[in-house]
């Protein structure tokens, strides 16, 4: 469990007799002591240096015992400001009753303590800049903050008596590379709402009585949360973030979201984080111009405003800042038990040209478009997170083909573990969105990502991004009337499925909701009433199973070993064949494709050796909601030369589906 007290009463031991006599006085009467300090030394030069990961240790507020006497101490960052106080309910806001002190050391950090406040106490920082500007912010450290539109921070403490040591024990095992990924993601807000009030949010610990059982049920072995962190403008969907190190409040507690991620782990379902470094808004409360200079952020807008998001981008280049962002990472993972990060928009942040036009952005030292101090700062928090957390998993949202994302840093790599393949994505879409009758023409749509499908870690991901502004819900993007639609959107599950690479799958597609994501409302549950969403629920959640229970499926994951081609020459019939490949070959898999509504009887497909082959899996299964059209008995392969294999079967191809086989032992 962790405590942000439990290092404080080494602190207090040591109190000077300065100390005694302040903790007497009248809580309106403090006058700040700058012996009272979490900061050694050491600390003040990491964090100089751009080397201190765990900087919410020490600056923000932390309540802390000196003398017997319960008060809180505040840190916080703003070395162009000529005075700070902190004001609150506590002193009625009085913007000259509590000042904080300079450190002697000229890093730029104010801070004091205050006697009497403790755990729920709202305040804000009121900061005078050395140019006369008179600001109000929140705690960038906070870790709890008011509901908006109010935008007080609140002292708190991530105190929580963790029940997930079995899930820790075992982390490894279930995070490792080769083994079977399948993420859901979800957003909170909208994932469930009160079915009696929608307008209301869910607590996180609401949302955990149905979301943990729900996920346990559909087979998927992780969660990604779209960001969490603290966020005034729910259109943003969380990715416009004030609050780094506080969770949304409006749906609960720091504890309560504990609560959530610790239920999960209970059920051995991993949880990922979306994490955003790229940027932030211009949020008088918040980090723009937090000491009424450009502090996190550039002041020349051609590096530090971002057009896309009308937002601000981190001065990577600052140490202080990368301090900031790397202590941020480290802190999801060690206060919050969670088992790795997506980080949102990395192609932003890698190049200095990215959304501009000529004129608008400034080359690096050496003339190039690449930002160097965002890469140096990537790279800095793999290796950081990677050396506090072994287990974990970083996985970056990149689109470009910027070189090694997914490649350790010692060979010149980024670090990460695993990259979004969005060429997969939008390739695939594309395919399935075009009329069958059509696709003969466009195969190589589906075949082209295994050009370079091993060149990254590559993550597979239908996301929220692909569901929203027009484009449609995935069954919707599926061409044909209904019963096609839902063959084709099972299909498609399958290749993902199949597909080398793990797996992410946006809340909702699971069960094929109609409408767009709609981040004010529920999804829509009451589609599973009907025989078409309820068999596409059945179906993920059969792949989910089969996913994890055959080894060919995931054991060379982001290697060529575990993938061949046996055929992709038959345009005209749009039938493709492909085997997932295990280190045993007793237990490898052929995938047969056929992407056509037309029924394909005494299909013959090459195989990889002799004996009898069984249907392990078939999309058309009436349990899916599909025509019933299986291969319900072992089929013996013959010794004809087929695709290239000296053995081959004779199967019935269902219409618009996918079948997998096994060799029968």
């Amino acid at each position: 469990m962790t405590k942000s007290t439990s290092k404080n009463k080494k602190n207090a031991s040591q109190a000077s007799s300065a100390e005694q006599d302040l903790v007497s006085v009248e809580k309106r009467e403090l006058k700040p002591v700058e012996t009272i300090s979490r900061f050694t030394d050491f600390d003040i030069h990491l964090f100089k240096q751009g080397k201190h990961f765990k900087l919410y240790e020490k600056l923000g507020s932390h309540v802390m015992d000196v003398q017997g006497v319960t008060g809180t101490y505040f840190a916080v960052w703003a070395p162009n400001a000529s005075s700070i106080s902190v004001i609150g309910n506590f002193n009625g806001w009085n913007k000259s009753e509590h000042g904080l002190a300079p450190r002697w050391d000229s890093s730029g950090i104010w801070e004091g303590w205050i006697p009497n406040i403790g755990v729920g106490e709202v305040y804000k920082y009121f900061i005078v800049s050395n140019d006369g500007q008179h600001l109000e912010k929140s705690d960038p450290f906070a870790l709890w903050c008011e509901v908006a539109p109010r935008t007080a921070s609140i002292v708190w403490d991530t105190w929580y008596e963790w029940n997930d040591a079995e899930w820790l024990k075992v982390r490894k095992e279930k995070n490792k590379l080769n083994a079977p990924i399948s993420v859901y993601e979800v957003h909170l807000g909208s994932w469930q709402r009160d079915p009696s009030d929608p307008e209301r949010f869910l607590t996180y610990k609401e949302i955990a009585e149905t979301l943990v059982p729900y996920v346990k049920e559909m087979g998927f072995t992780h969660v990604e949360l779209m960001p969490i962190m603290e966020h005034p403008y729910p259109p943003s969907w969380g990715y416009q973030i004030t609050g780094y190190f506080s969770c949304a409040s409006r749906m609960g507690t720091p504890q309560e979201l504990m609560y959530l991620i610790d239920r999960l782990h209970q059920e051995g379902i991993g949880v990922y984080v979306d994490w955003v470094p790229s940027h932030f808004p211009g949020d008088a409360h918040g980090l723009f111009r937090f000491d009424g200079t450009a502090l996190y952020e550039h002041e020349d807008p051609r590096k530090g405003y971002h057009p896309d998001w009308k937002s601000y981008i981190f001065n990577y280049g600052r140490n202080e800042v990368r301090s900031f962002l790397i202590s941020n990472a480290i802190f999801w993972m060690d206060r919050y038990h969670t088992d790795g990060l997506r980080v949102d928009a990395v192609a932003s942040m890698l190049y200095l040209d990215y959304s501009r036009k000529h004129g608008e952005w400034i080359p690096n030292e050496f003339g190039g478009r690449e930002n160097l101090e965002a890469i140096s700062l990537l790279r800095d928090m793999n290796i950081a997170a990677y050396s506090e957390f072994p287990d974990i998993q970083s996985v970056a949202e990149e689109s470009t083909a910027f070189p090694g994302v997914s490649r350790p840093v010692f060979v010149g790599g980024l670090g990460f573990g695993m990259k979004w393949m969005m060429g997969w994505m939008n390739d695939t879409l594309k395919y399935f969105e075009k009329d069958a009758a059509f696709r003969k023409w466009h195969q190589d749509q589906l075949t082209f990502s295994l050009v370079y499908a091993f060149s990254e870690n590559f993550m597979l991901p239908l996301s929220h991004d692909e569901v929203v502004y027009g484009k449609k819900s995935l069954i919707n993007k599926m061409p044909g009337d209904e019963w096609q639609k839902f063959a084709n959107l099972r299909l498609m599950f399958s290749y993902m499925f199949t597909h080398p690479g793990t797996k992410l799958l946006f809340m909702g597609g699971e069960f094929g909701q109609t409408s767009e994501w709609n981040f004010q409302q529920s999804l829509d549950w009451h589609l599973l009433e009907f025989a078409p969403h309820k068999g596409m629920k059945e179906c993920v959640k059969a792949l989910n199973a089969i996913y994890k229970s055959e080894i060919a499926l995931s054991e060379y994951s982001f290697s060529s070993e575990g993938f061949e081609w046996i055929d992709t020459q038959d345009r005209e019939n749009s039938v493709l064949v492909y085997a997932r490949k295990a280190s045993d070959p007793a237990l490898n898999i052929v995938v047969v494709l056929n992407l056509t509504a037309v029924p394909r009887p005494d299909y013959r497909v090459g195989v990889l050796s002799g004996g009898l082959w069984e249907e392990v899996f078939n999309s058309d299964d009436t349990l899916f909601w599909g025509s019933g059209q299986l291969n319900s008995k072992p089929v013996k392969a013959e010794n004809q030369l087929w695709h290239g294999k000296d053995f081959s079967v004779k199967l019935n191809l269902p219409p618009m589906a996918a079948i997998m086989l096994k060799k029968k032992l």
